[in-house]
């Protein structure tokens, strides 16, 4: 399984890379490949100052060894050994109207003393950040997330969706981090789902990503914006970062496990305000948006 969800994320990332290349018409990414001391690697996607997109990464890694022992104890092992795997990315556009996306797919093995597999789950998700609510982009947005979640369950896109809303939440501004998608962990072999089903809806989440955005960013890439909406944009991206460096389990799960942290912090944008005490005035569409962060939407 986790030879073949490699393959899989490496040629995901060749597919999105080559299709955010041509969206953007000017930059390219920058290849990094490298290495874990205690075993395993990755190859890092870096776009960075393109005429769409202002930065953005496409990583994928696989690494293995030990676990360390801060994860010991957490998932309550000793002497444990692990694989984990996986594609994040993140995408910064420059254009306020443009919203800024995350998506991360992974996997994750863990083995006793004699190398066999004790516990393996699959992890991912995908889910939009905008600095201004378009609500037919947050519906496109959804209805290709729940497209690709019907094929394998009817229950799957309401339950997702919902611990989406709750995973990406800044509790210490009381709102969330953008308008949501999906967000499934510990992903792991019942009566209903098999390894193998779980791998099939996966990847078929993963395979939607482009769909799920691309359209979104053709739509809006070239909108005019002014100076006051820049602003705008890098005060929210604030709120990004904040919530990534606080909250986010896959960077702390990075930070712990000796991770490259070139790739971890690839998703902070490079551009960032925090104005103190920033209240959008009442009734604009900083408002608007706020409005529903506060209060998560079902879309579709």
């Amino acid at each position: 399984m986790k030879n073949k969800f490699y393959s899989f994320i490496q040629n995901l990332q060749d597919t999105i890379t080559s299709k955010l290349e041509a969206v953007d018409g000017k930059a390219l990414f920058k290849e990094d490949i490298w290495e874990r001391p205690e075993g395993g690697g990755g190859r890092t996607r870096i776009i960075e100052n393109g005429h769409v997109f202002e930065k953005g990464g496409v990583n994928i890694s696989g690494v293995h060894g030990k676990l360390p022992d801060s994860m010991q104890k957490y998932f309550g092992v000793e002497d444990a050994d692990f694989f984990a795997c996986g594609l994040s990315l993140v995408l910064h556009p420059k254009n306020p109207m443009v919203p800024t996306v995350h998506a991360n797919w992974r996997y994750f093995e863990m083995y006793d003393k004699n190398s066999a597999i004790v516990d393996q789950w699959f992890g991912g998700g995908q889910d939009l950040t905008p600095y201004y609510l378009f609500e037919d982009d947050a519906i496109h947005f959804h209805a290709v997330c729940k497209t690709a979640c019907d094929k394998h369950h009817p229950e799957f896109y309401k339950t997702y969706k919902k611990r989406c809303d709750e995973y990406f939440y800044n509790a210490h501004r009381n709102e969330g981090r953008g308008i949501g998608g999906l967000f499934f962990d510990y992903c792991k072999a019942t009566e209903i789902m098999t390894m193998e089903n779980w791998y099939n809806f996966v990847t078929e989440v993963g395979n939607s990503f482009l769909e799920c955005y691309v359209p979104i960013v053709e739509k809006r890439k070239d909108s005019p914006y002014s100076k006051e909406q820049r602003n705008w944009q890098e005060i929210r991206r604030g709120r990004y970062v904040e919530f990534n460096l606080v909250h986010d389990k896959g960077t702390l799960f990075g930070l712990k496990t000796n991770g490259r942290i070139e790739s971890i912090l690839m998703s902070l944008p490079p551009r960032v305000q925090w104005v103190y005490d920033h209240n959008p005035k009442a009734g604009s569409d900083e408002e608007k948006l706020i409005d529903v962060l506060k209060n998560p939407k079902d879309w579709v």
